[in-house]
């Protein structure tokens, strides 16, 4: 870990955000080198990590701690990783949304920043079909919204519902615009995630929308997953934020993706 660097006074919470973030860029961390950097007791530092621990973000060592993969990550975790990127890339999202729309919102962390921001947005009237118990209960509550929910199997870790119940009930149903989430993307073979049975029910979201808007931070680019969710000439649109790689957004715009870097 580069001593240089310090960031005395933070708050607990942006602290362990910040953690995560080094842990993610170096693979470890040492526990004098966090008390260093963050001008606080190897104590506090401590209980960062423990409390890192107990959410699932990291695994202690002797001294320090290691990386957990983001792909076995709870969604209380990815919460707090590219936070910043994921606000302006949800606020970009949102600024699309026209009353008397039916959009479709994917499980994802980007995607429930969307449906924080529909909360504020000053719409008559908005259909929202959503397989995630979370984006869904950020909207319950919001007299414009039309809230539509498919049934399925729950997968704890993303909070969102799959399988063929799922599937069945998405078949009659039509949508303006999908915000799709990706745990992977990669220009030439199109938009991935590990889980399986996700990719299938995204296939019939995919495929009832007029429009498929995918929304993910820069961290995804060049990640490959078992699942393929879409093929590059099925998106419509990209909304990532500036650090994504510039020939990667070169040959998905050569490849009639529009790119919006934010």
């Amino acid at each position: 870990m580069a001593q240089a660097l310090s960031e005395p006074g933070l708050m607990a919470e942006e602290r362990r955000r910040r953690i995560c973030e080094l842990l993610r860029s170096e693979g470890r961390v040492r526990v004098e080198a966090l008390a260093t950097r963050f001008g606080t007791s190897t104590v506090t530092i401590r209980a960062d990590l423990s409390s890192l621990e107990a959410a699932g973000a990291l695994t202690r060592t002797h001294g320090g701690a290691l990386n957990v993969p983001e792909a076995d990550q709870p969604l209380s975790v990815k919460e707090l990783q590219h936070r910043a990127e994921k606000l302006r890339i949800a606020e970009a999202a949102a600024a699309l949304i026209r009353d008397g729309e039916t959009l479709i919102l994917d499980s994802g962390t980007t995607t429930a920043e969307i449906a924080r921001r529909i909360r504020a947005l000053p719409l008559r009237a908005v259909n929202v079909i959503t397989n995630a118990l979370n984006i869904a209960a950020l909207l319950i509550d919001v007299p414009s919204v039309r809230l539509i929910m498919p049934g399925g199997i729950l997968r704890r870790d993303s909070n969102s519902l799959s399988g063929p119940m799922a599937e069945a009930a998405l078949a009659t149903l039509t949508a303006s615009r999908l915000y799709l989430g990706a745990d992977g993307i990669d220009p030439q073979i199109g938009i991935m995630t590990p889980h399986v049975a996700e990719a299938e029910l995204n296939a019939k979201m995919i495929a009832m929308s007029a429009q498929v808007v995918v929304v993910a931070d820069s961290s995804k680019f060049a990640r490959r997953n078992i699942s393929l969710i879409a093929r590059i000439e099925q998106v419509h649109m990209l909304i990532t934020d500036r650090a994504a790689p510039a020939e990667a957004v070169e040959q998905l715009r050569e490849r009639g993706v529009a790119v919006r870097l934010v």
